[in-house]
């Protein structure tokens, strides 16, 4: 490795995840914007080989296939790298999974990311945390335009937000660790809010619950809710940032923390889904919240009734909505005065790439017609 070194000048990076919807955003905008790589290396359960042909003549592209919860398997990927973001984490605020497996993802493979970076002596580590690990909280309390130090009372229920939380925590303790060879680790974390951009599977998930009801779709969100959602871009080139940041002042961004947004508007998450969805011609039904509620609660006891034979698990449940009726927005300003943090791509922009990426959505005959 070191001989490596001698030959080619430039820096590794380890990104867990790195196959995965966001990885693949961070691929691309590393090789478009950061010019002193030499090797990014894409740790994945899920490894997709072609990914390596993004490779440059400059940067190479290397795809691991590990899982993060298997210490060694991190350890290997690690080795000889200068900064590691670990960006793999298990989404599932739907119950899909057992509260087990999200901690053992979660919080066990930034144990074991903590560990090898320790272990190695790498001494920089960028997280993607999320904005859950704040709110919304289920008991509907709103956080508009709030920053990193805006009072709120974090309230978690499910597994995810709470192992996000607990990950987020190791992190940033983890700073000022010494590391084998005598260095320094230096960490900070993302909270990206709502992510959106080409190959979102919830966006996805959305339209084919629209095709699956006929070209109906059910609204009761009140409408003067209001998210923010950030494009998958502008996260990336925020860890970009941050990365490169980290390294040239670790002083400054040791042990902190960065709400993550961009120029996105502000609307629900019903609200913005449909602004790209046009085409299909859904049509909405508004009932009132309380009946939403009331199914949500009756979707959280089928689930429970039906565990032992059959894993019932709808998009609606208490926890999504109450995370959706309830307005969370931040701001980045945080970002920009320790990092310069502007958006990469303006609002006009990440509509285009995404819309481009809906536009190749079959045009389902039932939403067509409607």
């Amino acid at each position: 490795m070191s001989t490596e070194r001698e030959r080619r000048p430039g820096l590794v990076y380890t990104l867990t995840g790195g196959c995965g919807f966001l990885g693949q955003h961070l691929l691309r905008v590393l090789l478009e914007k950061e010019e002193n790589l030499r090797e990014i290396r894409l740790f994945d359960k899920v490894a997709d080989p072609s990914l390596q042909s993004h490779g440059t003549e400059r940067v190479k592209v290397v795809v691991i296939q590990g899982d993060i919860t298997d210490s060694q398997s991190v350890l290997e990927a690690c080795r000889g790298a200068d900064l590691v973001i670990h960006a793999a984490s298990l989404v599932d605020v739907w119950n899909k999974v057992s509260a087990k497996t999200i901690h053992a993802i979660n919080v066990g493979g930034t144990e074991n990311v903590i560990n090898a970076c320790v272990e190695l002596g790498i001494q920089h580590l960028v997280y993607t945390s999320s904005m859950e690990v704040v709110g919304p909280n289920v008991k509907g309390d709103h956080f508009v335009r709030g920053d990193e130090d805006t009072p709120y009372k974090v309230c978690h229920e499910m597994p995810y937000p709470k192992s996000k939380a607990e990950a987020e925590k190791l992190v940033l303790e983890a700073n000022d660790t010494k590391v084998k060879g005598g260095g320094i680790l230096y960490t900070c974390a993302l909270r990206p809010t709502g992510i959106y951009g080409e190959n979102h599977q919830l966006m996805k998930d959305f339209y084919q619950m629209g095709v699956r009801t006929g070209g109906w779709l059910i609204r009761g969100v009140p409408e003067d809710t209001e998210h923010g959602r950030v494009y998958a871009g502008n996260v990336a080139w925020m860890h970009v940032l941050a990365a490169r940041a980290l390294r040239e002042h670790p002083e400054r961004l040791g042990g902190e923390v960065y709400f993550c947004y961009d120029d996105s508007p502000y609307k629900s998450y019903e609200e913005f889904n449909m602004q790209f969805l046009s085409a299909f011609n859904f049509r909405s039904v508004r009932v009132p919240l309380w009946l939403l509620w009331f199914q949500a609660c009756m979707n959280d006891m089928l689930h429970w009734a039906l565990q032992p034979v059959y894993n019932f698990t709808p998009l609606l449940n208490r926890y999504t909505l109450a995370v959706a009726s309830t307005s969370f927005t931040v701001r980045s300003d945080k970002a920009l005065r320790h990092f310069q943090y502007r958006p990469l791509y303006d609002w006009e922009q990440c509509r285009a790439r995404t819309q481009k990426w809906v536009d190749t959505f079959p045009l389902d005959s039932s939403a067509k017609s409607a």
